[in-house]
């Protein structure tokens, strides 16, 4: 049984509050004016807050077994950055229903099957098992949204929120694996929770999205053929399934670590600049 080691055991991640002015200036169609990316990434937007706490809630299972003083510092980081995503996308929850979209029934009942049902079944080392692979797939989305212009046609606020957000997931994406590979380094754990992570991300994400988009009625439009269009586009420049593949595949390999990734310096160089308190 063998662990990777941490290349980033010197980092701590550190909670910042963005100075975000969430509200009625921010367009129903933030993204450029396309509905179907405007709610693509409201749909995943919609996940997080339930989602952000759980991965809490795995890792702080395991307060109690981590001795070294580094990852509990680490640990502390993470929680805390955790904790302002989930209250940053709260915010824009409620200012989707304030835009008119219902969403709470999808949010109660999304988090009663994801963590009413399926978290409660999970054994500890499953949750924060997928817990570690939901990391690793939000440090993917990160870099896409940092390294490229995915995000240059978005509204400035929401540009603001979802790269404070990739930052500061980029900063702490090997907190969850290095607890896992403490605590549970069991490599067909950490596969089983992948597989968890993608089925239940990918579930959400696609059912989140439609139920956007139907209440925008613009699956009945002739305006969503030129978004689809216009988001093929963007994607074949970003090429953002292939990422998430790549990804997968090295997840799988056996001595992949998060921090081996070479993501840090777009974090740092990002964070330079953002206003932040």
């Amino acid at each position: 049984m063998s662990t990777a080691a941490n290349p980033s055991a010197s980092s701590v991640p550190t909670p910042r509050s963005p100075q975000l002015d969430l509200g009625s200036a921010i367009p129903r169609h933030w993204f450029g004016g396309n509905v179907l990316a405007t709610h693509l990434v409201n749909g995943v937007s919609m996940l997080f807050p339930a989602g952000e706490r759980f991965f809490v809630r795995s890792v702080h299972h395991y307060m109690d077994q981590i001795d070294d003083p580094t990852l509990r510092a680490q640990v502390k980081g993470f929680f805390g950055q955790e904790g302002r995503h989930a209250k940053e996308h709260d915010r824009w929850n409620a200012i989707l229903t304030e835009q008119g979209y219902s969403v709470e029934t999808f949010l109660s009942i999304y988090e009663r099957i994801a963590y009413g049902v399926v978290e409660r079944l999970a054994s500890p080392s499953l949750r924060l098992a997928a817990t570690a692979a939901c990391e690793h797939f939000t440090a993917i989305l990160a870099e896409r949204a940092l390294r490229h212009d995915f995000l240059s046609h978005a509204d400035p606020t929401m540009t603001q929120l979802l790269k404070w957000h990739a930052a500061e997931e980029i900063e702490h994406r090997s907190v969850a694996f290095d607890v896992m590979q403490k605590v549970s380094p069991s490599y067909a754990m950490r596969v089983a929770g992948l597989a968890v992570a993608a089925t239940l991300l990918g579930g959400f994400w696609c059912t989140a999205t439609l139920m956007l988009l139907w209440q925008d009625r613009k699956l009945l439009r002739g305006s969503m053929k030129k978004d689809a269009q216009q988001l093929r586009a963007v994607r074949k420049r970003n090429n953002v399934q292939g990422l998430f593949l790549s990804g997968i595949r090295e997840y799988l390999h056996r001595d992949f670590h998060p921090a081996k990734l070479p993501l840090d310096d777009l974090a740092k160089d990002y964070l330079l600049t953002a206003q932040m308190s």
